[in-house]
């Protein structure tokens, strides 16, 4: 008989991944453990896509609400209680924290494991794992720790106050003038959020265009769109020093330092860094890449045999989506065929107004790939439901193989591209020709319909 602190599995990190496979296994008949040094959920649920979504739409709402004359409305005004925006996000995040804390209570299998969880070798044949109350031994483990804001080096920062994705929620003052540093997902939707409610906000990027990862087209449109509500952007300027001040920091740019920008508060948002630094990888010998990604296949094995990944920490696409359906590759693996793996496609979305709903490769990624490209497109200024809410900002930007007539990739820019872009997910996943979409019979006039102006506009 194993002792009782021998566990067929230990997960390491209570995130999107982390979870729900425990309880599979566990009813799959495995031993399992979760250990989990603070709160259950990770990224998503206590900082980033939960609390994340619930004051982006505060924020919207405030915006809409402005907009009301051009609906035929009048509103004399709208005051924003950002103190209380902010909390209605804390507790939307509180409360889904609470459910995933609900479903371990009293649970000796999976068994919960508070405190941080380090490998500490081998004993026998069974991992030996060292937890604040004592050790544990598995015969498998699952690393799922999760990312945090990486913060760059400048010279000065360490001086001042810094806002990220990890602490926002715990600033309860609305700034008047806010600095963000990077203008990737995060940089952008967050400085919408303060924007609209009520800040000054400045874009500070070192390179030559917002949301790196896109098309130029698409990353310039969403540019304009938030320039248009008064977001400033600065593009190409490295930030050199911080400096602190009675009233705020001096954020100095250029190679030189010698242009300056005086704001009141201070966004790090240039990236994440991999949670892999205080995990004593090293005492079983667990690949890690310099940038301290777990290094997987495609079956999320890593090269010590019993050891696996989830999650962030694997590297490739950081989003909640993607970390859940590794919990079934995994379980593909434990207690399943083994058939499933992680290439698969792969959407996301960027949840500024309008959104932009993403799969697939963009057009620059398909033809540096060697594709012959036909390129469909459609603005949604044209669409009559567009039209008729409101919302006629944006595009759609369908990318396909001129040979074989498959979906090569999709951006959708427009109200409610993350929804919208599934209609091209699906058909990609059943491997499907495009012209599928431009045959089928949509609702009119539906925004669904602009999904289908875009296949037809290729031919």
């Amino acid at each position: 008989m194993a002792p009782a602190n021998h566990y067929d599995l230990l997960i390491i990190g209570g995130g999107q991944a982390g979870i729900p496979l425990a309880h599979a296994l566990a009813r799959a008949g495995k031993r399992v453990a979760l250990a989990e040094r603070e709160h259950l959920g990770g990224s998503c649920v206590n900082f980033g896509c939960t609390p994340t979504k619930a004051a982006i739409a505060s924020a919207r709402l405030a915006h809409m609400t402005r907009r009301g004359a051009e609906f035929g409305l009048k509103i004399p005004s709208v005051d924003v209680n950002f103190c209380a925006v902010i909390e209605r996000a804390r507790q939307i995040s509180a409360a889904s924290r609470q459910r995933l804390e609900a479903g371990f209570a009293g649970s000796k299998n999976p068994k919960l494991l508070r405190g941080h969880a380090r490998l500490d070798g081998c004993q026998g044949s069974a991992f030996r794992v060292r937890l604040e109350n004592g050790a544990v031994t598995t015969d498998q483990v699952v690393l799922n720790t999760g990312t945090r804001s990486a913060i760059p080096p400048i010279d000065g920062l360490k001086e001042v106050k810094v806002i990220d994705a990890e602490n926002w929620l715990e600033l309860t003052e609305l700034p008047a003038h806010l600095a963000m540093i990077g203008g990737g997902a995060i940089g952008l939707e967050m400085a919408q959020f303060y924007r609209r409610m009520g800040s000054r906000v400045t874009v500070i990027e070192h390179s030559g265009q917002v949301a790196g990862h896109e098309d130029k087209e698409v990353a310039d449109a969403m540019q304009t769109f938030l320039q248009a509500e008064g977001i400033e952007f600065r593009l190409n300027t490295p930030v050199t020093r911080i400096e602190p001040g009675r009233d705020g920091i001096t954020v100095r740019l250029g190679e030189d330092g010698s242009s300056s920008l005086a704001a009141s508060h201070l966004f790090i948002a240039v990236g994440r860094q991999p949670n892999t630094d205080a995990l004593g990888l090293d005492t079983i010998g667990v690949a890690v890449s310099p940038r301290g990604i777990v290094e997987a296949n495609k079956r999320l094995q890593t090269n010590v045999r019993g050891v696996w990944v989830a999650g962030d920490i694997r590297g490739g696409p950081q989003f909640t989506h993607t970390s859940w359906d590794d919990h079934r590759v995994l379980l593909s693996q434990m207690a399943g065929d083994g058939t499933r793996t992680t290439r698969r496609v792969v959407p996301y979305a960027i949840f500024t107004d309008p959104e932009l709903g993403r799969v697939g490769m963009s057009e620059s990624e398909a033809r540096r790939a060697g594709h012959e490209v036909k390129i469909g497109r459609f603005d949604m200024a044209r669409n009559g439901k567009a039209a008729e809410i409101g919302e006629t900002q944006g595009f759609i930007k369908l990318v396909v193989d001129a040979r074989s007539r498959l979906i090569l990739g999709a951006a959708v820019l427009a109200s409610d591209g993350a929804e919208l872009v599934h209609s091209y997910i699906d058909v990609m996943n059943a491997r499907a020709p495009y012209t599928v979409i431009g045959d089928a019979i949509h609702i009119h006039p539906t925004l669904a319909e602009a999904i289908q102006s875009a296949a037809l506009a290729i031919d």
